[in-house]
């Protein structure tokens, strides 16, 4: 845990939690980008465990193994892409099938107090922008502004269909949207760090808003958060 009063405490963190295909992800890193603070994709630290885990044929009931996984991992992450053993997996991490297991793997109490501490590592001056399920809950609960970005489901699988299909990736719409629902239903039912908003969250809802309006939404919290 961060020490009451450390110097960490001071640096300022805007942690942004929602459910799957909400936009945290780019709505994060475009908000880092306007405040010149650095991005923390927290989600991509469970995908990289879980595509981690399927090259080397671990079972995700595998608990020990898989905390084992997730403290080794040799990630690197450059502005445009992800590296893991030097490897670049950043359109193998988007893929349907390590989402959904990163999802079954995300409940398991080991693999999170694995990659608990080298979250809150990314906490550096002169402030921080992650996105995840839990970071304003569990991973950073003093950040000063907590949003949770929802969208209803259809928004949410028009907009990973239409991601996939840019990518190259074959996608159903209809089996995307029963997906999702599936991965909001385990997330927010898991007895550990379910997906909710923190007491003191900021809903922001983009179901109609593009990206640039939610940013500019976000950034406008963060203005007036006196």
């Amino acid at each position: 845990m961060i020490a009451e009063g450390s110097a960490e405490n001071h640096i300022p963190v805007i942690a942004i939690d929602g459910p799957t295909a909400s936009g945290k992800g780019t709505v994060a890193a475009r908000v880092a980008e306007a405040l010149g603070w650095s991005v923390l994709d927290s989600g991509a630290l469970y995908r990289l465990s879980a595509l981690a885990a399927t090259r080397r044929g671990v079972a995700d009931t595998d608990e020990q193994a898989l905390a084992d996984i997730a403290r080794q991992l040799d990630v690197r992450f450059l502005s445009d892409k992800v590296l893991l053993d030097n490897d670049d997996v950043t359109e193998q991490l988007r893929q349907e099938h390590i989402g959904d297991m990163a999802s079954r793997i995300a409940p398991l109490q080991p693999l999170r107090d694995a990659l608990l501490e080298r979250q809150r590592a990314f906490r550096q001056a002169p402030g921080l922008v992650c996105d995840g399920r839990d970071m304003g809950t569990v991973v950073f609960p003093d950040a000063p502004l907590k949003i949770f970005l929802i969208a209803d489901v259809d928004a949410r699988a028009q907009r990973r269909y239409n991601q996939l299909i840019e990518k190259g990736f074959s996608a159903n719409l209809g089996d995307l949207s029963k997906d999702l629902q599936a991965r909001d239903d385990r997330d927010q039912n898991r007895l550990v760090a379910p997906l909710k908003p923190a007491d003191d969250a900021v809903v922001v809802d983009s179901s109609n808003l593009d990206v640039d309006q939610t940013v500019e939404r976000i950034l406008a919290h963060w203005r007036n958060r006196a």
